[in-house]
């Protein structure tokens, strides 16, 4: 027997052979992590906008920095659900709102300007992650053309349409013959 991760086994156990659906993709993990990052740079945002403005030197913003924390959270949550490629083109699109905003705050006049370039930098550095992770996701996950179902054959009645309408037609011989339809 081997000791593998506290876990005995034996040499009968099963080999894996090839991965099977449980195994979670790179761009999937990518996606969770982005998504739980989002949901809690948006907290912070949106529970302590007066931090973010205050390192930033950019006073006097807090409603627009509580905008963009809940649009964060959103995205996030979006990021971590079954829809995950909107949730992340949803975060490329809210990193590239953010680049404006700090473009803005870039400004000679601010006594913080430092700060503004590292946070430009890191916005960035996140936004390339984004736009990764999503082209991941959408290659992933993306329906192909060759994919295309065709129903065209199916009508939806088990017997077929021409059974259903010999039955409904019987169906209502039989109710007439009853008196059960009023002429």
């Amino acid at each position: 027997m081997t000791f593998l991760t506290g876990i005995a086994r034996s040499k009968r156990d099963p080999k894996i052979i090839s991965s099977g659906p449980s195994m979670v993709p790179l761009a999937d993990r990518l996606a969770r992590g982005l998504g739980w990052f989002s949901i809690g740079l948006g907290a912070l945002e949106l529970f302590a906008p007066r931090h973010v403005t205050r390192f930033l030197g950019m006073r006097g913003r807090e409603p627009l920095v509580q905008a963009f924390g809940a649009r964060e959270i959103a995205s996030g949550i979006l990021s971590l659900s079954i829809d995950k490629q909107a949730g992340l083109w949803a975060r490329v699109a809210g990193d590239a709102l953010d680049l404006a905003v700090l473009r803005q705050a870039h400004r000679p006049g601010n006594w913080k300007r430092d700060n503004v370039s590292i946070a430009m930098l890191m916005v960035g550095g996140i936004m390339a992650l984004d736009v990764l992770a999503a082209q991941g996701a959408h290659t992933k996950h993306a329906r192909h053309s060759s994919d295309a179902r065709d129903y065209s054959d199916r009508s939806g009645f088990p017997a077929g349409l021409t059974a259903a309408r010999r039955t409904g037609a019987q169906d209502a011989v039989a109710s007439d013959k009853r008196g059960l339809l009023a002429p």
